[in-house]
């Protein structure tokens, strides 16, 4: 079969599947969200999909992608709990709107290698909870994790009446021209991953939500509390050995807060590394310009020995330290590293992080998120009104933080948009509304014409008529 064919194949079944859903009440789509979560968070199919995908990928801890897979959907339930997706969602008596969802239809979903599991699950349910159908095309590394995911799915869809045609995936094998034929013929696609893959979808002519570069930085401030900061960045730095786009690849230390930070980093199992031994990490980090894909999402000890690093120092190393000073393509370190290797900057006040931060994210990073300890209200409102990112993040874990927690408000989500800074139609959090249209009712209300000296009468006073 050619590639049109197969994809029209899977875009016929799935159109089939989701013209029923589409007529299913809020209780019996509620029902099928439900049984879409189950089959990711079962614990002995959560560790059967953890296995497979650092079997197969390569990437991250076990342990770890079984807390994500867990975390991530259990949040999103949270997220989507109580949430009107059928009919009438709002009505506005005074404008005269009544407001009505409506499914996009089917979504193809681009998803990566790092989050083979999750990644997948927090789309396919957000699609579901919109009435929608997916086709998921994962990366060729996490397509056997997808297919696994996908079998548990659909054996949950058919428990509870729900098409299992709703949900499908591309072939395991698929090429780049079976893909963009898939995006083409989409309703809507959303694409988590590569810059390649991302920008693809943006070209395919179907309207396309795609996430930009991760390169987190951290400020952190001398009024921080050093031990309880060196314990978040180590978290977020080690979790799933730093698959996450939202774990912080550079720390933007402000004026004498370095020392006693140092010191609770090396508590946390940080190992600073000599001018020497960064060269050594260098030169084996970023042989070809780019995170050597044997040393991505591996433990820092792996990644030492790799780079021939002294054992005796970094046996035991969480992560690692690279205090760094220049940014761009002549400093690889200031870049996204995808591994528990951590760049350090020294800089005197405020003012000097803000700017470095700014040339760190011109390099690579725009619109993303940035993380600070230690901040007064006023300097987190600087953060937001002159660094171009997403989200400021205020003493929190930043890889748990941005994408989602049970102690933040933002959604549960794998995808994170970064706004035109990051060449993205968005900038929240991939969510269910970005899985929705919104169908309108336009009643007429009295007629209100206001006198122009309403909202030009300040002007005509200063400026004259």
């Amino acid at each position: 079969m050619s590639e049109g064919d197969v994809v029209a194949e899977l875009l016929a079944r799935a159109r089939r599947a989701q013209a029923v859903f589409e007529t299913w009440t809020q209780a019996a789509v509620d029902e099928t969200v439900a049984a879409a979560a189950w089959a990711i968070m079962e614990p002995g199919r959560n560790r059967r999909l953890a296995e497979l995908a650092v079997r197969d990928t390569g990437f991250g801890s076990v342990d770890d992608k079984m807390r994500k897979n867990q975390r991530k959907t259990l949040g999103l339930l949270r997220d989507l709990h109580g949430v009107k997706t059928v009919g009438v969602v709002a009505e506005d008596p005074a404008r005269g709107i009544v407001e009505i969802a409506r499914p996009v239809g089917v979504v193809a979903a681009v998803t990566p290698s790092t989050n083979p599991g999750a990644t997948p699950a927090n789309k396919l349910i957000n699609a579901l909870k919109a009435r929608n159908a997916i086709v998921l095309a994962p990366s060729p590394k996490g397509a056997s994790t997808c297919a696994l995911l996908l079998e548990f799915v659909r054996a949950a869809l058919t428990r509870v009446g729900a098409p299992a045609d709703l949900v499908q995936q591309l072939p395991a094998s698929g090429s780049k021209a079976l893909l963009a034929e898939l995006m083409a013929r989409a309703d809507l696609v959303v694409a988590t991953g590569s810059r390649a893959n991302v920008e693809a979808a943006q070209k395919s002519g179907t309207p396309a939500l795609g996430v930009g570069a991760g390169n987190a930085a951290a400020i952190v401030l001398p009024a921080a509390a050093t031990d309880e900061t060196a314990a978040r960045i180590a978290a977020s730095k080690t979790f799933d050995h730093a698959t996450s786009c939202s774990s912080e690849n550079s720390l933007v230390v402000v004026g004498d807060a370095w020392p006693a930070l140092l010191a609770a980093l090396r508590r946390e199992g940080g190992v600073p590394a000599t001018p020497a031994e960064k060269a050594q990490l260098a030169a084996r980090l970023f042989a070809d310009g780019r995170p050597a894909p044997d040393c991505v999402a591996r433990q820092a000890a792996e990644i030492a020995a790799r780079a021939g690093l002294p054992a005796e120092r970094y046996a035991g190393a969480r992560f690692i330290l690279v205090e760094e000073h220049g940014v761009g393509a002549d400093f690889p370190f200031s870049g996204e590293k995808l591994s528990p290797v951590l760049a350090v900057y020294r800089v005197a006040d405020f003012d000097a992080a803000v700017d470095l931060v700014r040339r760190l994210y011109e390099h690579q990073g725009q619109g993303h998120s940035v993380g600070a300890h230690g901040a007064t209200e006023d300097e987190l409102l600087r953060l937001g009104e002159r660094l171009p990112v997403a989200r400021v993040i205020a003493d929190q874990a930043h890889c748990f933080a941005v994408g989602g927690a049970f102690d933040n408000g933002l959604p549960f989500s794998l995808s994170m948009g970064c706004g035109t800074w990051g060449r993205n139609a968005f900038s929240d959090n991939l969510n269910v509304r970005h899985f929705l249209n919104v169908t309108r009712i336009v009643r007429r209300i009295p007629e209100r014409v206001p006198d122009e000296a309403e909202f030009l009468g300040d002007y005509w006073a200063k400026y004259g008529r």
